[in-house]
């Protein structure tokens, strides 16, 4: 480093002994800008800190006027300090007044300075402050001299994260490391959760940030780097994942990133400014973070997630901290925080203990959302990097009903949603009192409501809701949930005990519903350009029999002696009904040859989730027993929409003339020709989506348990024959893209229905 005392390494260490003692921040801060500047032989070290509005404050400074701290504050659009918080990158002048971005202060005195060089204080990726030296000379500072400062300043954020600066802060402008923050997402799953930050993968802590010996350090990195690489290749190499498939793609993107030269020398220059291995990797990956995340290029988003994997796992092996964090360790009130999850390991988790989880990734109808509300915790999804902005222990706010994420709440946002949480348990309550009384509206209509289950966690809210059964049995959440492909008789231990815990109150059971989206962990990934369009649910069946026969078989022996309800889902054409429908008739010859006990009836029906079915109905109802509606996937397909991709799926509004006459068309087919029609899916889980059903004709739902209290109360206060007088001439209109919703919605109210 040209002209300094001493090299990175010896700052370094002085700023060690500075963090050790016993002084106030303000003094602590003072000393480290004058070791700074005369390390780096600068006229001019300043230390600005990022505050909760916005705005930087200078909180220490030498060279400039003593007299301008905490009195010089700029916006965050104004001055080179500012382009600095802005871009999350260093400025590097020779002539800094001549900088477009650059804002005169009289108060600093700074005006004798021509050379600037200023860098980010950045943890996790995040802007914390600015770190800057400047000079009378005009001079561009060397690459080595902002390797320095760049060093020095990842110190000063663990300084600055550890909230010792908000002493230092008048009340409502303290440093942002620790401020409120309020964070919108997508609701994934309802609910209210007040807890504390758990992080699914806990970020790797880095204790000791400056090494005794680069040489030593550097053989750690090295050595580290080597190991995973190895790790890398004998992932790639194992059976599971050697033949193709999405996970090898993952892998490939890992071991290319871990082969990357720029990278690797990125990381020993950070060693050799006097880092250890570990918080040269921090360092590298923190601003990287802080780039990539201000692209608007969805790829290199992506990438991003690929280098913070990268990053965690070689940060693991330098310090040999866990993968995870010790499910039975779960600390009260817990909210689980994570990049993404499968549903399996949030399965793991004490339920008893969790209050809520926030995912930076995760669209409403994804796996783990359904198990979410399966487990009935608030969850919300879409919450940009998340994991970087919080750390564990932060308290935090989760609204599953609006997508709000309040982090380290101020007390009268924490007082509003206690209210809210005391309200809620008397609507639930209110709801408790309904749970025995008939589902029948003002006018008298009967409306069917059952539930949408796939555990056995969900069997005790058949009770809990007094619905009237099970009218979606998702069965492949099993498949999901298990290491390995869950033998027949594994099947028949869970089918007899969704019977036998459902009484003498139906079930109908989906057979498997994988492919697509739904990969099992244990099964081979076939690569298909449009998943939701390809090889899955029946297609997948019907080209691997066995799997449809093994599943078939053991639901016909678990309802030995009991009625059997059984659907197919992703029918497209009747032929496909035919032949599935042929399996169970194998099936129930087999087991009858072979003397076991057999159903007392088999009712066997199909999903109307694919809009060529629409045009097939009169033939498919002269063949089924019944119909269930899957209104999730037959809207993205009415729509051409991807119901998991958040740019377009809000863009439609499944109550809208379009859907609501194909659902229509369903219902009335269905009387026609006597046979029972149930919808399941999102749409009947809200009362405004239920009075439009019923509405249309409906007359069976099938939702999740927490919605059953809300629709049903919204039932009771319905009539539905003005109901049905009101949405009737409005489907043979478009008015809007949320004309018939605000039609509802304003219906509800005059009528004193509960929504």
């Amino acid at each position: 480093m040209r002209g300094a005392l001493g090299g990175p390494r010896v700052l370094l260490r002085r700023l060690r002994e500075v963090m050790a003692e016993p002084v106030s921040a303000q003094e602590r801060l003072d000393k480290i800008v004058v070791l700074i500047a005369a390390n780096m032989v600068a006229e001019v070290c300043s230390f600005y800190v990022l505050r909760v509005d916005g705005t930087l404050e200078l909180y220490a400074t030498e060279g400039l006027n003593r007299t301008a701290v905490h009195q010089t504050v700029l916006r965050s659009d104004e001055g080179l300090v500012g382009l600095v918080a802005r871009e999350a990158n260093a400025v590097n002048l020779s002539e800094a007044q001549a900088h477009p971005a650059f804002s005169y202060r009289p108060e600093t005195g700074e005006e004798i300075y021509h050379s600037f060089l200023g860098v980010p204080i950045l943890r996790a990726g995040i802007t914390l402050g600015v770190l800057v030296v400047q000079n009378r000379a005009r001079r561009t500072y060397s690459e080595e001299e902002v390797e320095a400062l760049q060093t020095t300043a990842m110190v000063l954020a663990e300084m600055v994260a550890s909230g010792e600066l908000s002493a230092l802060a008048k009340p409502g402008l303290e440093p942002a490391a620790r401020r409120p923050l309020h964070l919108t997402g997508l609701a994934l799953s309802d609910g209210i959760g007040l807890g504390h930050v758990v992080l699914h993968e806990p970020r790797v802590v880095v204790t000791n940030f400056i090494a005794d010996d680069a040489g030593r350090e550097l053989k750690r990195l090295e050595a580290a780097v080597d190991s995973l690489r190895a790790d890398l290749d004998l992932l790639l190499e194992h059976r599971d994942v050697a033949d193709g498939g999405e996970h090898r793609d993952v892998l490939e993107a890992y071991r290319m990133f871990a082969y990357d030269r720029g990278w690797l020398h990125k990381l020993r220059e950070a060693v050799m400014t006097g880092l250890t291995a570990e918080a040269a990797v921090e360092r590298v990956q923190s601003d990287t973070r802080a780039r990539m995340q201000r692209q608007t290029d969805p790829y290199l988003r992506e990438r991003l997630h690929d280098l913070d994997d990268l990053a965690a796992r070689l940060m693991r092996q330098l310090t040999g901290q866990g993968h995870a964090p010790a499910r039975d360790e779960l600390p009260e009130n817990a909210i689980l925080v994570a990049r993404s999850m499968g549903p399996a390991a949030l399965l793991d988790y004490d339920r008893s203990r969790l209050r809520a989880l926030v995912l930076e990734e995760g669209g409403p109808t994804s796996h783990v959302s359904i198990v979410a509300r399966a487990l009935g915790i608030a969850a919300v999804g879409q919450i940009a990097n998340a994991t970087g902005m919080v750390d564990p222990g932060d308290p935090m706010i989760v609204d599953g009903s609006t997508g709000d994420v309040h982090v380290r709440p101020p007390a009268d946002v924490e007082a509003a949603y206690a209210e809210r949480v005391r309200f809620r348990a008397r609507r639930r309550a209110q709801y408790l009192a309904l749970r025995d009384k008939p589902c029948v509206s003002r006018d008298g209509q009967a409306i069917t409501l059952m539930l949408n289950a796939g555990l056995l966690i969900d069997l005790p809210h058949i009770a809990e809701t007094g619905a009237a059964g099970i009218g979606l049995f998702r069965t492949e959440l099993q498949f999901m949930v298990a290491d390995a492909f869950p033998r027949t008789g594994e099947q028949l231990d869970l089918y007899r005990a969704v019977l036998d815990a459902a009484g003498d109150r139906p079930v109908t059971f989906r057979t498997l519903d994988i492919g697509g989206d739904k990969v099992l962990p244990y099964m081979r990934a076939v690569e298909e350009e449009n998943p939701a369009l390809g090889w899955r649910a029946i297609r997948l069946g019907l080209d691997r029999p066995g799997l449809l026969r093994s599943q078939v078989r053991a639901l016909l022996k678990a309802a030995g002696g009991r009625e059997l309800r059984l659907m197919f889902p992703m029918i497209a054409a009747v032929d496909e009904f035919d032949r599935a429908k042929a399996i169970v008739e194998r099936e129930l010859t087999h087991l009858r040859r072979h003397g076991h006990s057999l159903p007392d009836r088999v009712h066997v029906g199909a999903m109307v989730e694919v809009p060529a079915l629409l045009y097939q109905l009169d033939e498919l109802l002269a063949r089924v027993d019944f119909l269930s509606v899957g209104s999730n996937d037959l809207v993205q397909f009415l729509f051409a929409v991807d119901r998991s991709n958040t740019r377009v799926a809000d863009r439609f509004d499944p109550i809208s003339p379009p859907v609501l006459r194909a659902l229509k068309m369903i219902a009335d087919k269905g009387r026609e020709h006597g046979k029972p029609v149930t919808l399941c899916g999102e749409l009947a889980s809200r009362p405004l989506g239920a009075l439009a059903l019923a509405a249309i004709g409906y007359r069976a739902l099938s939702l999740s348990a927490s919605a059953v209290g809300p629709v049903k109360a919204a039932v009771l206060d319905l009539d539905v024959a003005r109901v049905e007088a009101l949405v009737g001439p409005l489907l043979g209109r478009i008015d809007g893209p949320t004309a018939l919703r605000d039609r509802l919605e304003h219906f509800a109210v005059d009528e004193g229905v509960q929504l």
